[in-house]
C-alpha cells in the first residue's frame, strides 16, 4: 500500500517517526518502506494555504491508496475528553467571507461559492466511507477550519451559533479539499488537546493528545 500521512508539524508525529526509524527503511523525501508498504510523510506547515501547497507537491503517480491527516485539535464540546481521538466526518470554512457589522457572512451566503458546488455538499466537505473504517476512532465529528483559532467569548459564541461544529483546526479543510479533488481515499484523525474557550494554555493536554494520537498511528500502520 502507498499511504500518504500528513501532519501540520513534525512535533505532532515525533513518536511515529521514531517508530518508523527503527523498523522501516528510510528513503529521501521522508518515505518509509517495509515490504510492499510505503509511507510518504508530508509535514504541511500550519494553515490552509501551506497545507494545500505541500500536499499537492507530495502527491505523484501512482496516487496514494490512502491519505491520513493526523494532528491535534480543539473541541467546542466538553463531552469529548481531552486526549480523546476523533475521526473528522466533514469539514467547512470557519472564517472565509465578510463581516456585516457584527454578523459573519460566509462565501456561500455571499454567493461566491455554491453550497453544492463540487466538491462541497451542503457547504461541507465530507469524508468518504473507507474499507479501513473499523480501524479509525469510533467518534465521528464535524470540523471547522479557521485561520485564527477561537480564543474570545464573542468569536467562540458566534462560530458555535453559525456552524454547529464539534472541533476546530487550521488545516483540515485543505486536506479534505485536495483529497476529494484528486480522488484519493482519506481520513482525518485528530486528538483533542484543548477546549475552544477564552485562551488558557495551562488547561491544555497537548502531551497526552500527542501520545494518544501516535499510539493510534503506530497501531494503524502495523495493520497494513
Amino acid at each position: 500500500m502507498k499511504l500518504l500521512l500528513a501532519a501540520a508539524t513534525e512535533a505532532e508525529i515525533t513518536p511515529l517517526l521514531q517508530h518508523l526509524q527503527k523498523g522501516w527503511t528510510a528513503s529521501p523525501g521522508m518515505v518509509y518502506t517495509r515490504g510492499d508498504n510505503h509511507i510518504h510523510l508530508c509535514i504541511t506547515g500550519v494553515g490552509m494555504m501551506s497545507a494545500a501547497y505541500h500536499l499537492i507537491k507530495k502527491i505523484d503517480n501512482p496516487l496514494p491508496q490512502l491519505a491520513i491527516q493526523a494532528g491535534v485539535a480543539g473541541s467546542y464540546h466538553q463531552d469529548i475528553a481531552l486526549g480523546e481521538l476523533v475521526t473528522v466526518a466533514s469539514e467547512q470554512y470557519g472564517d472565509l467571507g465578510a463581516e456585516d457589522h457584527y454578523h459573519f457572512l460566509d462565501v456561500f451566503h455571499l454567493g461566491l461559492l455554491g453550497k453544492d458546488e463540487a466538491p462541497f455538499a451542503d457547504g461541507r466537505l465530507p469524508a468518504p466511507a473507507l474499507p479501513w473504517q473499523s480501524h479509525l476512532p469510533a467518534r465521528r465529528v464535524s470540523g471547522l477550519t479557521v485561520n485564527t483559532a477561537g480564543g474570545s467569548e464573542f468569536t467562540i459564541r458566534s462560530r458555535n451559533e453559525k456552524f454547529r461544529c464539534d472541533i476546530e483546526s487550521m488545516e483540515g479543510l485543505a486536506f479534505h479539499y485536495v483529497c476529494l479533488r484528486e480522488g484519493i481515499p482519506f481520513a482525518q484523525v485528530r486528538a483533542i488537546s484543548n477546549y475552544v474557550t477564552p485562551r488558557d494554555r495551562e488547561s491544555w493536554k497537548m502531551k497526552e493528545a500527542i501520545i494518544n494520537l501516535n499510539n493510534w498511528l503506530i497501531n494503524f500502520i502495523e495493520t497494513l
